[in-house]
């Protein structure tokens, strides 16, 4: 099974469809790939909004990272054509919207990183930044980007 059909299976689907942003999806250098931000849209609607610890749960601020996660596998399928073509992601930063009392930003993102295991296997290892913010664009609650190496 490949790494599309792992996700298809686990139920999420990678979007063929690419931003309308005055900037790129992804920037490939050399055998590394720079995926902006992304946030937990399916089919193009933002599935949650607003800030973490007061409208928004943990379990819906961490089921919104993997969606944000799934969207910038998308743009690296959309560039390389395939997921097999990632040897290694390299790391992923999450940003989470949430109070300013809220601490666990870590844990939203923690998902990520497991989901990434699981997917990946140890292809999935990576480094990995949380930060917290008190707004993101558009409302959403989380915003994701990574970087991978490809063949």
């Amino acid at each position: 099974m490949n790494y599309e059909e792992k996700l298809e299976s686990m139920g999420y689907k990678l979007s063929a469809q690419a931003n309308k942003r005055i900037f790129e999806d992804g920037v490939r250098i050399g055998n590394l790939i720079f995926i902006s931000g992304n946030a937990a849209k399916v089919d193009g609607v933002l599935k949650y909004q607003g800030i973490v610890g007061d409208t928004v749960s943990m379990e819906e601020a961490q089921d919104a990272a993997k969606i944000a996660f799934v969207n910038c596998l998308a743009t690296v399928r959309n560039m390389m054509g395939s997921l097999n073509s990632i040897k290694k992601i390299v790391n992923i930063k999450g940003y989470v919207a949430s109070t300013p009392d809220f601490i666990e930003q870590p844990e939203v993102m923690n998902e990520v990183s497991a989901f990434a295991l699981e997917v990946f296997g140890e292809v999935g290892r990576h480094s990995r930044v949380s930060l917290g913010a008190s707004s993101l664009p558009g409302g959403t609650p989380v915003e994701v980007e990574i970087i991978v190496e490809v063949e």
